[in-house]
């Protein structure tokens, strides 16, 4: 990850995580929004209402995925001072995998 201790204090560690744990969330409403609008048409060129509900339902269970896991992400450092580091760098690095993924189905 581009934040590290080698780059700075821990202050200024979790401010670049903050930063791009941003850009990725941004990234990620980008990806969605794509993927979204590829199941739309999917449905419509299908007469199917399939893509799109089981998109909703994909989308909610990484959601409770990323909070689970990147909870034990930050559990592990035992309550520490770098655990809310820990936290985030796993959202920002799960998140990216997620946008990789959903743009996927976006070009299709």
């Amino acid at each position: 990850m581009e934040c590290s201790l080698d780059s700075g204090s821990q202050i200024e560690v979790g401010d670049c995580v903050a930063r791009t744990d941003e850009h990725v969330e941004k990234a990620l409403g980008f990806a969605l929004d794509q993927a979204m609008l590829a199941a739309k048409d999917l449905d419509q060129v299908t007469g199917r209402q399939v893509a799109v509900p089981a998109l909703n339902q994909g989308q909610a269970a990484w959601e409770a995925y990323r909070a689970a896991h990147c909870t034990y992400a930050g559990a592990t450092y035992g309550g520490g001072s770098g655990a809310g580091i820990a936290t985030r760098s796993c959202w920002v690095t799960v998140g990216r995998t997620r946008v990789e993924q959903l743009m996927l189905f976006a070009d299709q």
